[in-house]
């Protein structure tokens, strides 16, 4: 009988999920020439429907290349708040439509957290789209939740250029001037810290909301 370790067929490993199948495939592109192409074309999706946020993607173009970061983190920028206005228009015009195939098809995307968006866009509209356009709360929820509930196309556009630009251009800044050895640090605590200075923000609202 032979000790020797029979070797592990590939086909017998577990296939990724389809989440992880699309990170990984987002990630491809950052090794082909089309990764700027690529990196407007997922944050426009993200914006309304696609899972994946495009920082995947903006990180992996930024450390190949440091000194490009704020043009990737302009990209990512542009290519977001354009899907941003997507999300709005289709909330607006195809709402009725198409909420069956978001609430059962988009990660994250459920009439609960419809229900706590709407409320959060009672209390303060401009506020609840930086906050989802700035920290990993899905953004699309809110593009579409402001076409829905006739938040002011102005009202989008400027929370999301605000709350996306800090976001990429805080990455942006990261990368160019530490280079690729802050990727790891930016994947273990960046969510924490937009996270922390959203609080603080919203602190700041209700100080002065308190004060006036």
């Amino acid at each position: 009988m032979s000790n020797e370790a029979t070797p592990t067929n590939v086909s017998d490993q577990p296939r990724p999920g389809l989440l992880k199948r699309l990170y990984l495939w987002v990630l491809g592109w950052a090794d082909t020439p089309y990764g700027v192409p690529a990196l407007f074309t997922l944050s426009f999706m993200e914006s309304s429907f696609f899972p994946i946020p495009p920082d995947v993607l903006q990180v992996a173009l930024s450390t190949s290349k440091p000194k490009r970061s704020f043009f990737y983190a302009a990209v990512s920028l542009v290519g977001s708040v354009l899907g941003g206005v997507l999300g709005w228009w289709l909330g607006a015009t195809f709402w009725a439509q198409a909420q069956g195939f978001f609430f059962e098809y988009v990660p994250g995307f459920t009439q609960e957290n419809f229900d706590i968006v709407q409320q959060k866009y009672d209390e303060n509209a401009f506020l609840a789209i930086f906050t989802a356009a700035f920290t990993p709360i899905p953004y699309k929820i809110f593009t579409l939740a402001s076409g829905v509930l006739e938040v002011g196309l102005g009202t989008l556009v400027l929370a999301s250029i605000f709350g996306r630009g800090a976001r990429f251009f805080i990455v942006g800044t990261a990368i160019y001037f530490f280079g690729p050895t802050v990727r790891g640090w930016l994947d273990k605590y960046l969510n924490l810290i937009t996270i922390g200075l959203v609080v603080a923000i919203g602190l700041g609202f209700a100080c002065v909301k308190f004060l006036m």
